[in-house]
Parts: structure tokens; C-alpha cells; sequence
């Protein structure tokens, strides 16, 4: 799946500390997304991960250091101005009343409509090509609040896609999902990055995903970032069996697929 991504950085993280309240959780985080590249935050459980995305979205106040897009620090952006630039796809559910699938990605046009958020005829094509690119245009009309786990995620893609940002942000995009939405969804961010030049962050829990589809993969453990680099370096020298705390059989690196042996011989 995986192939060349472009250059230039559209998103950039220096000495970032994040965390919750007055409690910093992580320091020194340094990273930096190129136009056409997938990165993939990987790591156990309330190691890290959405904290990071949250901090970098502006859901959480930063504790320290920079965060610049496309070479300009947020701090001196303007909300709409960072909503032009940067979409995402958190792990919340959203639980709009009396919207159809249509209203909830046409609310990704919003940083561009007038302060009556009237849509307009370019705004609306918008909506039905976002739709289309992740095979949601079947249910455009069905209410949001009914439609399945699948569904709402591919909806929720379509809104960030719809917003037409160079940056996508997505918090663990594949949860929930059975194989085929998650394959599905994948191709999806694959042909944004590949195809439109997106910048994509994301995190993942799957490890045979990140492994395909993954240009850099940042390693968290809940202190630090443990390790950054490309899938190979990452994925090397039982460095993922020391990250999650386990046994050197117990994961293949050469496919990121978890082994387990019964003890009954199954």
C-alpha cells in the first residue's frame, strides 16, 4: 500500500509538552509531518497518544513548546484560521439531533461560509464529493444518530475531508470497525495522502495496519517518545516486543501480526 510521499513540512512539533491540567505527561516531543506522508503514533494503552493529538487539535492547552503549520506557529493563528489548514477525526462520538449525514459533513464547510453558515453551491459539491470519496453517498440522507459504527466513521472522514485542509488529524480511525470498513477507511487516507498531498497523523492500535500503510510510526510509553523513525527502524530488533511487554515470539515483525500459542496445542 505504502509508496513515495511528498516533501516539504506542513506540520512541525518542538519540544511539545503535553499533559492534563498542571500534570505533564510527556516532554521534548519533536516531530514533523511532510506534505504526502502518514504518520502513525503507536504505543500500550493511556500511553499517550490522543494526548498528543488533542494538544496538537487545541482540545488540550499545550504545557509547553512550539507548534507550527506550514511554518507558522498556532500560537499567532487565529481559530479559523488553524481550521483552514487543519482537520480531524477524534475518537469522541458526537451525537448531533436531527442531523442527517449530509448536515453533519457540510458542517466541514463552516470555516468558509458567512457568519449565517448559508452554503453555497461550491460548498455543496464539496459535501457530495467528500461523500463519494468515502463511499457514504448512499446515506446522505439517513439520520446521523442511526447509522451504524462504520458508517459514522466514514462520515466523520468525509466532514474532515470536506473542510479541505492540507493536515488531517485522526485518532484511532479503524477502531470499531470490522476488517472491511477498516480496510476500506485506509485506502481512503491513502489516496488523501498520496494522491491530494494530505498530511495525516494518526494514531493506531493495530500493528499489521501501521506496518502497511505507515511512511514514520512515533513509539509513546505514557513518559516519552521512545522512538521515531521509519517502519523498518521501528519495526527491528524486538523493539515493538519491548514497548507493549511482550515475549520476542509473541509478535512477528516482518508482518506486525500478534502470535499466541495455547498451552493445549491450539
Amino acid at each position: 500500500m505504502k509508496g513515495e510521499a511528498g516533501n516539504g513540512k506542513t506540520l512541525e512539533a518542538e519540544k511539545l509538552t503535553v499533559g492534563y491540567g498542571k500534570s505533564a505527561l510527556i516532554s521534548d516531543i519533536d516531530f514533523c509531518v511532510e506534505e504526502g506522508e502518514i504518520v502513525a503514533i503507536i504505543g500500550p494503552n493511556g500511553s499517550g497518544k490522543s494526548t498528543i493529538l488533542k494538544t496538537i487539535t487545541s482540545q488540550l492547552k499545550k504545557m509547553g513548546g512550539s507548534i507550527a503549520v506550514a511554518g507558522r506557529s498556532m500560537d499567532s493563528m487565529k481559530e479559523k484560521d488553524v481550521a483552514t489548514r487543519m482537520s480531524m477525526v477524534m475518537t469522541e462520538r458526537i451525537h448531533p439531533e436531527l442531523m442527517t449525514c449530509r448536515d453533519v459533513i457540510a458542517t466541514g464547510r463552516f470555516p468558509y461560509t458567512n457568519a449565517l453558515g448559508i452554503l453555497s453551491e461550491s460548498d455543496r459539491k464539496a459535501v457530495e464529493d467528500a461523500a463519494e470519496k468515502v463511499r457514504a453517498s448512499d446515506i446522505l440522507e439517513k439520520d446521523f444518530m442511526k447509522t451504524s459504527d462504520g458508517q459514522r466513521q466514514r462520515v466523520m472522514l468525509a466532514r474532515a475531508i470536506c473542510q479541505d485542509t492540507k493536515i488531517i488529524v485522526l485518532d484511532e480511525p479503524t477502531s470499531f470497525l470490522d476488517m472491511f470498513y477498516k480496510i476500506d477507511i485506509l485506502k481512503t487516507i491513502w489516496n488523501l495522502a498520496r494522491t491530494e498531498g494530505k498530511s495525516i497523523l494518526m494514531s493506531l492500535h493495530e500493528l499489521d495496519l501501521v506496518r502497511a500503510i505507515a511512511d514514520k510510526v512515533i513509539c509513546v510509553d505514557g513518559e516519552r517518545i521512545r522512538k521515531a523513525g521509519t517502519v523498518e527502524e521501528i519495526f527491528t530488533g524486538g523493539f515493538i516486543q519491548e514497548l507493549y511487554g511482550l515475549k520476542k515470539d509473541e509478535f512477528d515483525e516482518k508482518t506486525g501480526m500478534v502470535k499466541v500459542e495455547f498451552g493445549n496445542g491450539r
